[in-house]
């Protein structure tokens, strides 16, 4: 069982300033696996399922019932598992947090309803601190060590040309299983196949149900029938709208369910101080980039995944603000993915399955942007530094450059 990168900033972070933690993510991407690993590196504690019986008669008899009497020195560890599916779960929270009588810690982990209804609830402000667990990336499947942004980028850039036969392989697995713990480390096509069709049935037939209106399920299926297709480029609703008869609005609405609910996300264009930048289409990306068809966007994906992992970890423990973002002009001239850090784009990131000569695009953007670093990922093993106009652009190998980030 691998460790997750996240356990130790929850025990830094959130248990050493007694606050709850949170930990949201996509279903099945190891939020009750990483709990229970806790809990057994505590050795004391309890785990709770909102699903369990038992557990709901508990709680609803007595919240506070559900704390164990701890006996000397350590810290009992309680998991409160899909805590949110109660409908007044924050309520009752605070009232366990706030009349603790013995230290104790408090995780509570769930699907991606526990983020949405997270919002718009000053109930547990300044109590908790949220997590967000992503899948697997090429990082976490060899360390569950974390570098900061800065040694990160430092380095991608002084490593060099190291053929690591073993994050080739890693690199491979997540191409042709996904992100997904149990079908990444299984790694049976046979199996996977049916996982991967089990969590999209979840999702649409069980979160969506929760948030949207019952007849729009089919539609919103034949939408996500078509998304695989459409990754890498620009999203446009209007062409979706007009292949499902469903109005901009509507279409904006389904795909911000899907947001909600883990199974894609956004990234938008960066305009600032770019000339004739576009400012409102974005591309979509899926959490699960296995059932991506043609390579180039299943890679592109993939390397989108690992970057918005990156910017999440480090925001939610402390390094600054970080944000995905894309470039693009109205000429068509396109960076893949740009990272800014506290509101200042920090590193340009272009994807290419196997160009190894510079994108033509680098001329574009490279001398607007205050970067004075920028990567090439390509497919195959390559590190290559040029040099244009004072700026370093990398040509890097994914299996190198990822292999630093989260």
């Amino acid at each position: 069982m691998k460790r997750r990168s996240l356990a130790p900033a929850i025990g830094e972070l959130a248990f050493s300033d007694h606050k709850i933690a949170f930990v949201s993510g996509p279903r099945q991407c190891g939020k009750t696996t990483l709990a229970k690993m806790m809990l057994r590196e505590r050795k004391t504690g309890v785990y709770h399922n909102w699903d369990e019986l038992k557990f709901r008669h508990l709680w609803t008899q007595d919240p506070s019932s559900i704390i164990p009497i701890s006996r000397g020195k350590d810290v009992p560890l309680i998991v409160l598992d899909e805590l949110h599916k109660n409908r007044r779960w924050k309520r009752d929270l605070k009232g366990v947090f706030d009349t603790l009588t013995k230290p104790c810690d408090l995780l509570v982990t769930g699907s991606a309803r526990l983020n949405i209804y997270m919002k718009g609830s000053d109930s547990l402000l300044g109590r908790h601190l949220s997590f967000r667990l992503h899948p697997f990336s090429l990082r976490e499947m060899e360390s569950s060590v974390v570098l900061n942004p800065d040694e990160a980028l430092n380095r991608i850039f002084v490593h060099g040309l190291r053929r690591n036969q073993r994050r080739q392989d890693n690199l491979a697995a997540l191409m042709n299983f996904g992100p997904f713990p149990e079908p990444l480390l299984n790694q049976d096509k046979r199996k996977a196949r049916i996982w991967h069709r089990n969590h999209e049935q979840l999702i649409v037939r069980e979160d969506l149900r929760d948030l949207s209106r019952l007849p729009e399920l089919g539609r919103i299926e034949m939408m996500i029938a078509l998304l695989p297709a459409r990754i890498g480029s620009l999203f446009s609703m209007a062409s979706i709208g007009r292949d499902l008869e469903a109005s901009i609005p509507t279409v904006k609405r389904w795909i911000g369910y899907l947001k909600a609910l883990y199974y894609l996300f956004e990234v938008k264009p960066y305009h600032k101080k770019i000339p004739r930048a576009l400012r409102r289409e974005g591309k979509v990306y899926l959490w699960d980039y296995s059932a991506i068809p043609n390579e180039a966007a299943r890679f592109e994906n993939l390397v989108a995944c690992h970057l918005l992992k990156a910017c999440h970890f480090w925001t939610d423990t402390g390094e600054g603000t970080f944000e995905l973002f894309y470039l693009r002009n109205k000429e068509k001239q396109e960076i893949d993915f740009l990272i800014v850090r506290d509101g200042v784009p920090w590193l340009p990131v272009e994807v290419k399955l196997s160009e190894t000569m510079l994108s033509p695009s680098w001329r574009k953007f490279a001398g607007l942007l205050p970067c004075k670093r920028c990567i090439q990922v390509v497919r195959q093993p390559s590190w290559n530094i040029h040099d244009y106009q004072g700026t370093e652009i990398l040509v890097v190998g994914a299996s190198e450059a990822l292999a630093h980030l989260v």
